[in-house]
C-alpha cells in the first residue's frame, strides 16, 4: 500500500507534531492537571486510563501511526523524549504523585509498591522512575505510549499492546529518507540504533529480545504502511478489547 497524502516523517523515536521542547511540554502539563485536580471533587475517578503503547524499532513508521491514531482517538502521544526527561527529573512526577495524593491519600505510592513487586525488573533508580513517570502520566489521561517498553510497565489488562514490524530494507529505506542520507549510511546508523535499543532492553528489562506474546496486536508495516491505516486497526482493536466506541470525524 502506498502512502497517503499528507502523512509526515518525523526524527528517529520523537513525535513529530509535538512543537514544544520536553520540559516545556511538562510544564504545561503540569499546569494542566493542576486545574483540572483544583476543579475535580468526584474521587471515585481515580484508575488508570486504558492506554496504548505501541513498540517498534526505529524506522518502523510508528510516530506517523500514532499521530494518525491520536487524530482518531483523541488521545495524547507521548514519546520517549518525554518519558526519558520526566524519568531523569524526578520532581516532575513527584509532582503527579502528589495531586493524587491530595485526593486520594497513599493510594498511588501504593500501587507502585505493588507493581515494583510484580514486575522483578525494577532492580535499577532508572527503571523504577521511568516506572513511576509512566504509570502517573496513565493515570492522568488516556495516551497513546510510544516506545521505551512501556508495555512491560503497565498492567496487560489495562492496556492494547502493539508492536509494529516491518523488514529491514524497508527501515533502511526509510531511515534513509528521513536523515537524508544514503542507504549505507543509514544501515550504519540503523545498526547503531538497533545496538542501543538492545542494550536499553537488556539493562532495564532484563531482556535479550522481544516476544510476541507480550502483545495483543502484531501489524506487519510492509503490507500496510499507511499510518492512517494501521490507526485504524489499531482503534478498531481497542474498541473491541474494552467494548468503547470513539466518536468518528
Amino acid at each position: 500500500m502506498k502512502k497517503t497524502a499528507g502523512e509526515n516523517t518525523h526524527p528517529p523515536g520523537y513525535y513529530g507534531r509535538k512543537m514544544m521542547s520536553a520540559s516545556d511540554w511538562t510544564g504545561s502539563q503540569i499546569q494542566k492537571w493542576q486545574s483540572e485536580e483544583a476543579a475535580r471533587k468526584n474521587l471515585e475517578d481515580f484508575s488508570q486510563k486504558n492506554c496504548i503503547c505501541l513498540s517498534r524499532g526505529i524506522g518502523v513508521g510508528a510516530l506517523e501511526a500514532a499521530e494518525s491514531l491520536s487524530e482518531r482517538t483523541g488521545y495524547r502521544v507521548i514519546d520517549r523524549e518525554i518519558m526519558e526527561y520526566m524519568a531523569k527529573d524526578s520532581t516532575l512526577t513527584e509532582k503527579i504523585i502528589e495531586f493524587y495524593d491530595e485526593r486520594v491519600p497513599g493510594k498511588m505510592r501504593e500501587l507502585l509498591v505493588a507493581l515494583s513487586v510484580e514486575k522483578k525488573c525494577f532492580e535499577n533508580e532508572y527503571i523504577r522512575q521511568l516506572a513511576k513517570t509512566v504509570t502517573a502520566l496513565a493515570h492522568t489521561e488516556p495516551t497513546i505510549f510510544v516506545g521505551r517498553g512501556t508495555h512491560l510497565i503497565l498492567p496487560r489488562h489495562t492496556i492494547l499492546s502493539v508492536e509494529l514490524i516491518c523488514s529491514r530494507k524497508r527501515r533502511i529505506e526509510r531511515l534513509s529518507n528521513m536523515l537524508g542520507v544514503d542507504q549505507g549510511e543509514a544501515e550504519k546508523r540503523l545498526n547503531t540504533m538497533d545496538d542501543e535499543h538492545h542494550e536499553f532492553f537488556k539493562a532495564v528489562y532484563l531482556r535479550e529480545k522481544v516476544s510476541s506474546d507480550e502483545f495483543d496486536l502484531v501489524i506487519n508495516m510492509d503490507f500496510i504502511d499507511s499510518g492512517y491505516q494501521v490507526a485504524q486497526i489499531i482503534a478498531c482493536a481497542f474498541e473491541q478489547k474494552f467494548q468503547i466506541k470513539f466518536k468518528t470525524n
